[in-house]
């Protein structure tokens, strides 16, 4: 339970999201047209959205090399968070926070930092001691990301285009040990 609401956190699995292929573009859909700065540019069909999580997600998901986690309002997906553990030999003891995304309809509720918490928990029982992520400088996921622990290594500028498309973002580097 998320602040009063029936919220669960649970690890899709690759047949799972490939099942919900539709429901998850449609939340990634939402969360880019309300600004949310995640590697795409306005306008974006549908499909290509869908297309992010049928051609990169569920295959890495497959492989176990990525681990999905959603929020679940009911039976509907309102959020998502990815670990994406995917590392060379050198960096077993690392992972990637990847794609934090709650619908803009759902958020204050704490549903992100419910799945970021499970990220950790996941993280840490496969032996990652070291999570990474990169944030839009200045969005309201870095103040998130700062009170959960994560430390700044750094800001990197102009290093997007925004959803839309009319100027370049800075990104901050974050990280914090488990």
């Amino acid at each position: 339970m998320i602040e009063g609401v029936r919220t669960d956190i649970a690890a899709l699995s690759a047949e799972d999201a490939a099942g919900r292929v539709g429901e998850l573009g449609a939340l990634l859909r939402d969360c880019v047209h309300d600004g949310a700065s995640v590697g795409f540019v306005l306008p974006c069909p549908q499909a290509r959205f869908e297309a992010f999580w049928s051609d990169n997600v569920v295959p890495a998901v497959r492989r176990g090399s990525r681990l999905l986690l959603v929020a679940r309002l009911g039976d509907r997906i309102v959020g998502t968070v990815q670990l994406d553990h995917d590392t060379p030999a050198n960096q077993p003891h690392r992972a990637e926070v990847r794609k934090l995304l709650v619908h803009p309809a759902f958020r204050r509720r704490g549903i992100s930092r419910a799945l970021m918490t499970e990220l950790e928990a996941r993280a840490a029982g496969l032996g990652r001691r070291l999570l990474t992520l990169d944030t839009r400088t200045g969005d309201a996921a870095e103040p998130l990301y700062a009170s959960l622990g994560y430390s700044t290594s750094g800001v990197i500028p102009g290093y997007c285009l925004d959803p839309a498309g009319g100027r370049f973002d800075s990104t901050t580097i974050m990280y914090k040990a488990l």
